[in-house]
C-alpha cells in the first residue's frame, strides 16, 4: 500500500510541476505583451505628439535621461523586436509544455495545435490559385 501511495504522490507532483511550468510561461507571455503594448503607445506618442528635433525624457530604472526623439524611437523599436522574438519563442515552447502535460495526464495530443500561419509567399500563391 505504501508503494502505491508513493507512486500516486510522485505522479501528482509531476503533473503539478508541469502545470506550474505552463502557467508560468503563460504569465511571462502576458507580461511581455503588456510591455510591448506600452512600447507601442510610446512609439505612437513620439511619432504624433513630438517633433523630430525635440529631446524626450526616458526612464532608465530610477533616473530620467534626455535623449533625442529619433534615438529614443530607435531604442524602443529594437526593444519591440526583442520582445516579439521572446514572445514567439515562449509561445513555441508553450506548445511543447502543454503537450508534455497532456502526455503525463494521459490525455490525447491537441489536434491542430501545431499549425502555423501561411507565409507571405504561400498566401500569394493561394490567392493566385483562387483567382484562376
Amino acid at each position: 500500500m505504501e508503494a502505491v501511495s508513493l507512486r500516486v504522490l510522485e505522479y501528482l507532483t509531476e503533473v503539478e510541476e508541469a502545470a506550474e511550468d505552463v502557467l508560468t510561461t503563460k504569465q511571462q507571455i502576458v507580461d511581455l505583451d503588456s510591455k510591448r503594448n506600452r512600447n507601442r503607445e510610446a512609439l505612437n506618442a513620439l511619432k504624433n505628439e513630438m517633433s523630430e528635433t525635440e529631446k524626450v525624457k526616458v526612464c532608465f530604472g530610477n533616473i530620467f535621461i534626455k535623449f533625442p526623439n529619433l534615438k529614443t524611437r530607435e531604442m524602443i523599436q529594437r526593444d519591440q523586436e526583442q520582445l516579439d522574438k521572446e514572445i514567439n519563442d515562449l509561445r513555441k515552447g508553450l506548445k511543447a509544455k502543454v503537450n508534455h502535460l497532456n502526455e503525463i495526464q494521459g490525455k490525447p495530443e491537441l489536434r491542430g495545435y501545431n499549425l502555423s500561419p501561411l507565409s507571405a509567399d504561400e498566401l500569394k500563391a493561394v490567392n493566385s490559385l483562387i483567382k484562376r
